[in-house]
């Protein structure tokens, strides 16, 4: 089992139009879709709906055609904004970037994020830093940490607490660290690159996260392709894997595999365990693979490339590795397939509502391999005790035309502001969404 040593609007129209407090929700929070109409696509689906996807939902490989629909990015139509719940407003909280992608908060309440030029190619890039957010509800300030970085993604603070002494930055083929303080809106020290060599091509994601105590850095490195036979490809090599290493960069172990793209990682507060957010295959039909979000489980195996969902056999390579049959973990939350479920954070904050509190948010970037569009969404996963049982909310919504053609963002990062509002970071349209709650 080698795989697990290291193993322009026309004449259609978009929902919305100048709705700053939403009321779409149309599906009482206590009304779940399952079965078949939990497959909604993005044209439908109203913020407030809950879904739920079981293996047992999963139809045949190859049920439908594989579909090749990639929508046209647009520029955001006059008067329309995203939809989010009742009670909830959303409004535009920085435009004009180069490529925002993955955001986080550091611990004295900045808001740090990627801005890379092109995440397909290995372009450059920088990190950038947001310090306060005006009464407005826009940013006081934007300021260049570094530039000239390799298709940056991952940020970490070190170590935890109030006074971290460094940032970590997963470029595609390195994670670095640069000395820091809080404060600091530009870098005061040399970058170091403490894990050189990571695998490039494909998949240009390297997200980052510390374990409590502080003794494991994680690295996510998704796979170059969907459904590579690892035994045989050299260049899969410890891809499809979440890796451990010390926080001096000396590589510990493949901590969990098998996954195919874990794009988003988080440590869950609560518990302390570390989740995961995943892009899965594609070419096996509309409602094949499921992405998903799941807490991983350390030594965990979950499939890919021989399996999916569980104990699902994948076609392409059928036969393979028959002994890891009954040893595959199912996800704990199956998302709609193709929906490109990217950075995921853990609301901490106290401006939302009680019930918010400790739940997944998770950007859904939106794919190309889906009749109808899935994701362009962000979506929430309640948790109880740190624990899901399955189903999850669409959050924010409408970023796509009623005829499924063209869209105007596509979310990929997540993050919680100081002032408790929710921030999301969009690539199509070049901008950050801010998300905040203003009552009933």
């Amino acid at each position: 089992m080698r795989r697990l040593l290291i193993c322009g609007i026309t004449a259609v129209t978009f929902a919305g139009l100048a709705v700053l407090v939403s009321g779409a929700g149309t599906v009482p929070a206590k009304d779940i879709l399952t079965g078949d109409k939990a497959f909604e696509d993005a044209t439908k689906v109203q913020p407030g709906t809950f879904r739920r996807i079981t293996v047992a939902d999963l139809p045949a490989p190859y049920a439908t055609k594989s579909a090749s629909n990639y929508l046209k990015v647009v520029p955001r139509p006059d008067g329309v904004l995203p939809k989010v719940p009742p009670g909830f407003k959303v409004e535009l909280f920085a435009n004009g970037l180069s490529f925002p992608r993955s955001i986080r908060r550091a611990p004295n309440g900045d808001m740090f994020f990627a801005d890379a030029a092109n995440h397909s190619t290995n372009g450059s890039g920088a990190v950038k830093v947001i310090h306060g957010i005006t009464k407005d509800g826009k940013p006081e300030k934007i300021s260049t940490f570094i530039s000239g970085l390799n298709t940056p993604f991952g940020i970490a603070f070190y170590p935890a607490g109030p006074n971290p002494q460094w940032v970590y930055i997963g470029n595609t083929a390195s994670v670095i660290r640069i000395p820091y303080k809080n404060g600091d809106l530009e870098a005061t020290g040399p970058a170091e690159t403490i894990i050189p060599g990571l695998p490039t091509g494909g998949h240009a994601t390297r997200d980052l996260a510390f374990s409590p105590d502080g003794k494991t850095l994680y690295v996510a490195v998704g796979s170059q392709a969907n459904f590579d036979d690892a035994d045989n490809v050299p260049a899969e090599k410890n891809r499809g894997n979440i890796l451990a290493y010390t926080p001096e960069g000396q590589f510990v172990k493949v901590y969990a595999s098998g996954i195919r793209n874990p794009v988003g990682i988080a440590v869950n507060p609560l518990t302390g365990e570390l989740w995961c957010s995943v892009n899965e295959r594609d070419l096996l039909g509309d409602n094949l693979v499921p992405d998903y979000i799941s807490h991983v489980q350390e030594g965990g195996f979950y499939g890919w490339p021989y399996y999916y969902s569980g104990n699902n056999e994948e076609p392409r390579l059928a036969g393979k590795h028959p002994e890891m049959k009954g040893h595959v973990l199912t996800p704990d939350v199956l998302l709609q397939a193709h929906s490109a479920s990217l950075e995921m954070v853990f609301y901490d904050g106290k401006q939302f509502p009680a019930e918010y509190h400790g739940d997944i948010f998770a950007a859904e970037h939106g794919s190309w391999n889906n009749a109808t569009p899935a994701g362009y969404e962000v979506v929430r996963v309640p948790l109880t005790k740190g624990r899901s049982t399955g189903e999850y909310e669409s959050f924010m919504t409408g970023f796509v035309n009623s005829a499924g053609t063209e869209t105007f963002g596509r979310p990929v990062g997540v993050a919680v502001a100081p002032d408790g509002s929710l921030l999301v970071t969009d690539d199509a349209s070049k901008s950050i969404w801010r998300v905040s709650y203003v009552g009933k």
